[in-house]
């Protein structure tokens, strides 16, 4: 597998010597995002850097196929980024090692991450990975990977427990703390972090807690490339394009950007010099993507699902779903918006409808629906909340939240696996009573999505039970024509 990636045919490969390389960077979650984004910025920085920072990997979930791939490839990796007209392919050379803790069990991930030159542990493991609830934004301690790890903290089987139990051994042997950064799409994700982290080590230890919070720094990040799950026609592409089917591979837009708190307490690369915006103050921009790009790709991903379209990109050739998913953008999310931010709505808005145009990026609606419980009170509650206190009463985004409903309940008579961590609780619902209508209000009494709004606020109530009921009469085409 080795000779076969290094015979590949690449556009764009990195010539920096590996042996530099040190792994003073730890992340968890080797994903399709993390190889397409961080992965790649890191690869250009060591590049354009004297000094190289290299990257180990951990997957805690999964089958051990891909870390296994990885390993006998020398820990390369394709990644093909297209536009509309192009095509560039590149191999990312910046992975050192990996662990697959299924496979050789937690303490090879500890180890690693005690090693003293980790300087930075980072993330991509999905909103539900951090355990926490989605409306207090605090730690699920009823969470069963939490409650394992409370009683096992040695052998823990979360990242947060993991992080909990290296920083601790770091503390007792004297090491200095890492920084740790999460690359995932919520709000605020730097303070999320460090509030789980901190109050889950608390649980187990008062002084390691406050230890945590004085010696760890959590900088907070925007990302954003769209990366979609890879399928066996996209494995195709990349082998048409490059010569070598790579298992490892990865396809993506050719778009990207990365904004980060410069917040870190043993360093960081020189990640500017690939692009990446090094800021004081993440959230405006975090609040720009979750809402505009996030929460639009939310609306498509359930009614577009609704409409029988598989892809993203389709979208987009529906005129009549882009005009609406453009007034979403502009009239209502970008209005929820901090004032201060200055960017134009609309061209911010063309160029996110650009990229969701892409034929060449086959991102499902499906695998955008996924999590949705989890997702739903950044891209969809908080700027519904925030145009509610500037007096704006939306139109569009209810659909957001209401086609989710309806989506909940064709996977249920269709039988398609609902992927959410509150799927027992949505199928019980949906067991328990007949009526849609009164379907749709049980899902809204669910606090951990909707906290008390979806009880007390009756602005909210009525403007979601309208949107469901609407799709519920028409259809969900005519709802869509009805707001264009």
């Amino acid at each position: 597998m080795l000779e076969k990636i290094l015979k590949g045919s690449f556009n764009e490969a990195t010539t920096y010597d590996r042996a530099e390389l040190n792994s003073k960077i730890v992340h968890i979650g080797f994903g399709a995002f993390h190889r397409g984004h961080q992965a790649v910025y890191n690869d250009i920085t060591n590049q354009l850097s004297d000094e190289k920072w290299g990257i180990s990997e951990i997957n805690m979930f999964g089958a051990s196929d891909l870390m296994t791939s990885l390993q006998q490839q020398n820990n390369l990796f394709t990644v093909v980024e297209t536009s509309k007209a192009a095509v560039n392919t590149r191999l990312v050379r910046t992975i050192v090692d990996s662990i697959h803790t299924p496979s050789t069990g937690i303490d090879k991930a500890i180890e690693k991450l005690v090693e003293p030159q980790v300087a930075i542990v980072s993330m991509t493991i999905t909103e539900k990975g951090y355990c926490a609830d989605p409306q207090s934004r605090t730690i699920d301690l009823t969470n069963n990977l939490i409650k394992h790890d409370l009683e096992n903290a040695t052998s823990p089987q979360s990242a947060i427990g993991l992080i909990t139990e290296a920083l601790r051994i770091r503390r007792d042997k004297g090491l200095q703390p890492f920084s740790i950064m999460s690359c995932d799409n919520i709000p605020e994700n730097g303070a999320l972090t460090k509030g789980v982290i901190v109050e889950f080590a608390r649980q187990l230890d008062d002084q390691l807690g406050a230890w945590i919070e004085s010696n760890v720094t959590f900088p907070s990040t925007m990302v954003d490339r769209i990366v979609p799950a890879m399928t066996e026609e996209e494995f195709d592409t990349i082998e048409r394009h490059t010569g070598y089917r790579d298992p490892c591979g990865i396809i993506c837009e050719d778009f990207r950007q990365w904004v980060i708190e410069d917040n870190f307490v043993a360093g960081r690369p020189e990640w500017e010099k690939a692009g990446a915006m090094l800021v004081n103050d993440v959230l405006p921009y975090e609040e720009m993507k979750l809402r505009m790009l996030n929460g639009s790709h939310s609306f498509l991903a359930y009614n577009g699902s609704l409409a029988g379209y598989e892809y993203i990109y389709q979208c987009m050739e529906d005129g009549v779903f882009k005009s609406v998913t453009k007034k979403l953008m502009v009239e209502e999310q970008g209005r929820s918006l901090n004032p201060a931010l200055e960017i134009d709505l609309e061209e911010y808005a063309q160029l996110l409808l650009e990229r969701f145009s892409n034929p060449n990026i086959k991102h499902k609606t499906h695998q955008i629906a996924m999590d949705g419980s989890q997702k739903l009170p950044q891209r969809a509650l908080d700027p519904f909340l925030t145009l509610q206190e500037r007096g704006v009463v939306p139109k569009i985004q209810p659909l957001i939240i209401a086609g989710w409903m309806h989506y909940l309940l064709n996977s249920d008579e269709s039988m398609r696996e609902i992927h959410d961590p509150l799927a027992p609780t949505f199928k019980d619902i949906m067991t328990l009573i007949n009526d849609k209508s009164n379907i749709a209000n049980r899902f809204l009494d669910i606090e951990s999505v909707f906290g008390s709004h979806g009880k007390m606020n009756t602005q909210l109530i009525d403007e979601v039970l309208n949107a469901f009921n609407k799709i519920n009469d028409l259809g969900i085409k005519k709802t869509i024509e009805s707001l264009a």
